[in-house]
Order: structure tokens, then sequence, then C-alpha cells
């Protein structure tokens, strides 16, 4: 027994000896994210590199961007670079394509394959597309966080006061209050904040990136009651955005810009004056007309805004504040705005409208 026991204790022994650099044998496929390169407003370059005992054929990058969506997105990007058991490349996302605006955050993940068809991913990360020209400072509340680079605190914590005000007041009107934390991004002037825009238009002085609950805004430090009801103006946008958001919700154009137009407080002469032009002249535009983009036509965008806030004030002032919480509901449920009009105000879009220009032709 003794004997035979030797004997196996021999052979395993080989066995062993025989087996053991197989056991060692060449390495797995590997994959290590090598960082990513922001140059704001204009780029983000993504790198990685990979290697293993097979060439890697396939290398593609996975991300999600942190913004308002229907169901989880996630977007592929395939890297270039020619097969090897050894490759370092990157994948360029041009933002003249599909920009971002300061302060998104992109979540990303390598996944790459052999020829042998193994597969690896690597861990998440996020990546912040910052604009880092300027020195940031930030101060926030509840329910939102401020950014500036200039100005004192004092005008810093005016600012953040606005922001409040204008939510307490549009959670009134609208009859919802923000459920996403908001990011306001405050430029010296509208010439720097349209630096950070990659096709901005030459008016540009504020905008409200809705989908990712940030508002970038230029107020020149000489000029902050235009500021005042600019931020305002946006900060509407994006929480009525929030409240219809879903994939039947379309918000006619009129209710959009009216309600923002009430959030700046009193019109300005210029608005009341070619409203009251045009109301005495039989120029108004239809509602219908306004469901959708404003004219191009700087005369016929001004009244397009005067009338929208007009027919805005005049639903308030006659029919309070409940019909209107119902009415963003009906459309956010898919509602067609007549039936929706009817459910919420007892008129459709034609009879809202006759109601209004008779108080108008009134007031005149």
């Amino acid at each position: 027994m003794r004997r035979l026991g030797l004997t196996a204790v021999f052979v395993l022994c080989c066995l062993g000896l025989v087996m053991s650099p197989v056991a060692s044998a060449s390495p797995t496929l590997q994959a290590t994210d090598t960082g990513v390169v922001a140059s704001f407003p204009v780029s983000l370059e993504f790198t990685v590199s990979a290697e293993g005992p097979e060439p890697v054929t396939d290398i593609r990058l996975l991300y999600t961007i942190n913004k308002m969506k229907y169901a989880p997105v996630v977007t592929e990007a395939w890297a270039d670079f020619e097969p090897s058991t050894r490759v370092s490349t990157s994948w360029f996302w041009d933002m003249r394509r599909s920009s971002l605006p300061p302060g998104a955050e992109v979540t990303y993940w390598w996944q790459v394959r052999d020829a042998s068809g193994a597969t690896i991913e690597t861990a998440p990360a996020t990546v912040r597309f910052n604009d880092d020209r300027y020195g940031w400072q930030s101060i926030e509340s509840d329910d939102v966080t401020l950014h500036w680079y200039f100005g004192s605190d004092e005008f810093a914590r005016s600012m953040l006061n606005v922001c409040e005000d204008a939510i307490e007041t549009l959670a009134q009107d609208v009859g919802t209050r923000v459920d996403r934390h908001i990011h306001v991004y405050i430029y010296r002037s509208a010439a720097d904040l349209r630096s950070a825009m990659v096709y901005p238009q030459e008016w540009t002085g504020g905008v409200a990136f809705t989908d990712y609950s940030v508002i970038a805004i230029g107020i020149p430090p000489d000029d902050t009651t235009w500021g005042r009801r600019a931020l305002r103006h946006e900060l509407s946008h994006l929480v009525v955005h929030t409240a219809t958001f879903g994939p039947y919700g379309v918000v006619p154009t009129w209710l959009d810009e009216g309600l923002a137009m009430r959030m700046e407080g009193e019109p300005s002469p210029t608005f009341v004056n070619i409203l009251n032009h045009s109301a005495r002249e039989d120029e108004l535009i239809s509602l219908r007309t306004l469901n959708g983009p404003f004219s191009s036509d700087t005369t016929k965008a001004y009244l397009s805004y005067a009338q929208s806030l007009s027919v805005i004030d005049y639903l308030f002032e006659v029919y309070g504040s409940d019909p209107m919480h119902e009415l963003l509901a009906l459309l956010t449920e898919g509602e067609r705005l007549d039936d929706a009009l009817l459910q919420s105000y007892g008129r459709d879009l034609d009879g809202i409208e006759a109601e209004w220009r008779a108080a108008l032709k009134e007031q005149l």
C-alpha cells in the first residue's frame, strides 16, 4: 500500500510539472480608460488603451447624458484604429454636431472586443463639461445652485433670491415645483455667454437648457434690472418644461412664452404700444398661428410676445390659476389643445381668443 501511494504521489507531481505552464498562460484581454480631454465649448475627447493575446478588433464608447428623458438611453460611438494586440485610440465628440450646456454630466465606459470574441468593459466614469475659462464661485439653496465669476457675494445672493422667488411664484401659476436641482451660470456679459455656445444667435442674452435643468445668462454689472427680468423669464421656461415633460405633452408657443413674459413683471412700454396699435388697426395675429414658432421678423416677433403675455394675463385675471393647472396637466397627458381648453376653461382656442380680443378692445 505504501509503495502504491508513493507511485501515485510521483505521478501527480509529474502532472503538476507538466500542467503548471498552462495555468500561467498568456494574459487575458485588458482595457484601461486613459481619461477625457475637455475643450469647452467645442469638444470632448475620450481616450482608451487595450491589449490582449488576440488582436483587438472592436472598441466603442458607451455613454449616457444626465438629462430629462422618457426612457434610459445609452449611445454608442466607435473608435477608429487598426486591429492589433496592443491599441491606444480615442473618440472625439465634436460639439458642432451635438452640443452640451455648461455643467452637463456624461457617464461613460469603454467596451472592447478581440478576435476570439472575448469582451471587456471599463468601470463607468463621469465627466462634467465645465466652462473652465473662468474662476467660478457658487452659492446654493434647496432648489438652485448659482455659479458666477464676477461681482460680490451680495450680487450672487440677490440673484439667487430672484430664482427662489420665481420658483415660488411659478408653483402657484403652473401648479407644480421643479423636481430637479437647477444650475444657473451667470456670465458677465452677453458676449461672454455667446462665447460659451457653439452656434449662438447674435441677440442671445440668456438661454434655458430645459432638458438639463441649466440656465446660462449674461448679466452686465450695470444692468441687473434687465438681468432679474431675464432670469425670471428663463426660469419660467425651465419650470414649465419640467411640469409638462412627457412623451405626449406639447405646449403651444404662446402659452409657454406668455407665462415666461408674465414672470418678468410689468411689460415694457414697447410691448404695450405695439399690442394696442395692432389691436386698433386689426393687425393682431391669430392664436392658432402663435401655437408654432414666432416670426423672425422683429415687429411680428414683438407683437407675438406682447399678445402671448396679454392672453395669459387675461386668463389669470378672469379664471384664476386652477384652470391653468388643469390645462398644463391635460397637455402633459397628450390631450389636444382644443380639448384641453374645453375641459379646463370651457372654451376652445377660438373661443378663448374671441373673449380676449373683446376684452382688449374695451381697454383701448
